[in-house]
């Protein structure tokens, strides 16, 4: 099995076998498709690694990237075929980013009492040929949708540009354009002081508007879930749907396999009605009641069974609780409409593989229209309260 080192990824990281995961001015390594369309997950079956999490990439000059944008408080390691970018503030908050995938593998948080603490949930595991495999962490997944037959997906993340100081906060842009040139998508990256942001920008450059579906996943390290905690979800609308399962996503086996749960359906099922002209945003709202599932009466919510929910008008602030660590996190997010939250349930054993909350802010159960020669925002905001 090739060998990565974990400490650049995340100082907990869960290693269950081996794992790996790939990164890259803008500088252009072509690589193939990393991030496919998401799908929802079969609830009968086991969940094997994610093939995609082991594409082997050409190889990233770590040492040039090194010279063209150190400076700002930004680091840069070769691991193997993938580049790990590491920002440090001088307050002790660090987070790790991998090129070319743009997967977050760590966020080390300051606390209150001088130390640091890791909120990110990443496992290495081994994949197809020995080759490590990384999931869970932040990750991105979108696909963008037009009438005239597009349909495309950000893959590989070049380095575009590096901003910031130590002293105060640094951020990290990558881009990723169409083959065509019609749409660019760029993320940013921010680490502040007791902030980790993630922000997707989606430009549209062609003639027709885009729809847009997908999500930032991030898997938030917990106890165990019997002892989280949602707080302030109470009056949300809800869907109860299958997991999502992404390239990065990180499923038990045997989640679901109860009775009354939703059958496997991929994401271009799901949604492949949306491009047809009977199947206006009026209609898919008045659709929508109708799956209605229930509102969140809760505003304490218990995570510690299986869950797998889409809420809508959630508020765009929400905490989250492990009484176990005694940490917390304020997850919020602008641009987008959805919150994803997903519970593996408390079966499995504490501080463990399945010691996580998968949180994501969405545009699942309706697209986000891009319109001609016109930009969207999403973002997603990790806020550490306890320094």
């Amino acid at each position: 099995m090739a060998a990565i080192n974990t400490c650049l990824l995340s100082p907990n990281i869960i290693s269950h076998s081996p794992i790996s995961r790939s990164p890259s001015k803008s500088i252009s390594i072509l690589p193939p498709n990393l991030c496919s369309p998401l799908h929802y997950s079969s609830l009968t079956r086991n969940i094997p690694l994610p093939e995609v999490a082991s594409i082997s990439y050409p190889l990233i000059d770590a040492k040039y990237l090194e010279s063209e944008f150190s400076g700002h408080g930004v680091t840069f390691t070769g691991v193997n075929d993938s580049c790990v970018v590491r920002m440090a503030l001088e307050n002790g908050s660090i987070a790790n980013l991998m090129l070319p995938s743009g997967l977050i593998t760590s966020y080390k948080a300051q606390m209150w009492h001088g130390g640091t603490i890791e909120l990110l949930h990443t496992t290495v595991s081994e994949g197809r040929n020995g080759s490590p495999v990384i999931e869970g962490g932040v990750s991105l997944t979108c696909n963008c949708e037009n009438d005239e037959g597009l349909s495309w997906t950000p893959s590989s993340w070049d380095l575009h540009e590096v901003k910031g100081d130590p002293q105060g906060s640094i951020q990290v842009e990558l881009i990723c354009t169409g083959s065509d040139g019609k749409i660019e998508a760029k993320y940013m990256v921010t680490l502040q002081q007791d902030l980790l942001t993630s922000e997707i920008k989606i430009t549209n450059l062609g003639m027709a508007s885009l729809r847009m579906v997908g999500s930032v996943l991030s898997h938030l390290t917990v106890s165990t879930p019997e002892a989280s905690y949602a707080v302030g979800l109470q009056g949300s609308d809800f869907f109860s749907k299958p997991p999502i399962l992404a390239n990065f996503s990180i499923l038990p086996p045997s989640f679901g396999k109860t009775k009354n749960q939703p059958s496997k359906k991929s994401f271009r099922e799901i949604f492949s009605s949306w491009g047809t002209k009977n199947r206006s945003p009026e209609k898919f709202a008045r659709e929508a009641e109708k799956e209605l599932e229930g509102e969140e009466t809760d505003n304490y919510k218990h995570l510690t069974d299986e869950m797998s929910k889409i809420y809508r008008s959630a508020p765009r602030n929400f905490v989250l609780i492990d009484r176990g660590r005694r940490n917390s996190v304020v997850v919020g997010r602008d641009g987008f409409k959805e919150v994803y939250l997903l519970s593996p349930g408390s079966r499995h054993e504490s501080y463990g593989r399945y010691s996580y909350i998968c949180v994501g802010q969405a545009a699942l159960l309706q697209p986000i229209i891009v319109e001609s020669q016109s930009e969207w925002k999403g973002k997603q905001s990790l806020h550490n309260p306890n320094m």
